[in-house]
């Protein structure tokens, strides 16, 4: 078995979790089927492993691990996990992960980067459902210390042994939830979110203003909208309709304000605007 991980998808997530497992001296064979994602993959990630050094979230003396890429898995996949952080649709994260299964040796661990599908749903794709488990690595995953770790139904105890293992490696803390839609961090963050930006579209107050608000009274780090901007609001919108349908909850629901940058292409960070404009 190869010491190292694979990601599937070189998006903002996938290139973060590749940031932070390199500089901590773990190879990785990053996946994409988009050959323009694959070919700037190595650029983002050298300039977020840059960033992370400033930041001072990786190991000051250690050798970065190696990066490879490619468009298919291939024929079989040996590293010690597979993390999948594709985009946060069902049907595809179904598919990916048993196209995973059938080429990954058998004690390769497999992880999803869902943030809000139960564990237990794309489980169901898999043969074997005792190994898959769930990491919320969250963005940017070389800047977080303290990741949420989800144990479906299913997942067996050598899973969770490895998951929390290779986040010791990764020097972060692990905390275990049980499955459910959302899990914690985006059962409470994302609605959040998404009253803070109903609040914007009814005229009540700026993004600007909400953020300064939460921040210097509520003590939020960076402001509800800021995040969501960091989130990616496509990736926001996907998330509360996972959790409008699966806890029958419209209050879930995306106001329009969401669905209207997402409409034009106003993503967050990652499209240079969402909430706030951003340069580079």
């Amino acid at each position: 078995m190869t010491d190292g991980i694979t990601v599937l998808g070189a998006g903002v997530m996938g290139t973060g979790i590749a940031t932070l497992a390199i500089g901590h001296g773990i190879g990785v064979h990053l996946i994409d089927i988009d050959p323009d994602v694959v070919e700037r993959a190595p650029s983002i990630v050298r300039r977020k492993l840059r960033h992370a050094q400033l930041l001072g979230s990786l190991p000051a003396d250690q050798e970065f691990g190696a990066l490879t890429t490619a468009t298919t898995l291939g024929g079989s996949i040996d590293t010690t996990a597979v993390v999948e952080a594709i985009t946060e649709r069902f049907e595809l994260k179904y598919k990916v992960l048993g196209e995973v299964a059938a080429v990954a040796d058998e004690r390769t661990v497999l992880v999803s980067n869902t943030s809000s599908i139960p564990i237990d749903e794309l489980a169901t794709a898999l043969p074997r459902p005792e190994r898959l488990a769930g990491i919320h690595f969250m963005n940017p995953a070389y800047a977080v210390g303290t990741f949420e770790v989800i144990r479906g139904t299913h997942t067996s105890e050598a899973t969770m042994d490895r998951v929390t293992a290779l986040l010791d490696r990764l020097h972060r803390r692990s905390v275990v939830v049980r499955d459910s839609p959302g899990f914690v961090t985006s059962r409470l963050l994302h609605p959040m979110i998404n009253a803070a930006a109903r609040i914007v579209g009814e005229g009540i107050a700026s993004a600007e203003d909400v953020d300064a608000l939460m921040r210097g009274c509520l003590g939020h780090p960076t402001g509800p909208l800021r995040t969501a901007d960091l989130i990616g609001l496509d990736n926001l919108v996907d998330s509360l309709n996972v959790l409008a349908e699966r806890l029958r909850d419209d209050g879930c629901r995306p106001c329009e304000v969401l669905l209207e940058k997402v409409r034009r292409g106003e993503l967050g960070q990652k499209s240079g605007t969402g909430f706030y404009t951003y340069e580079g």
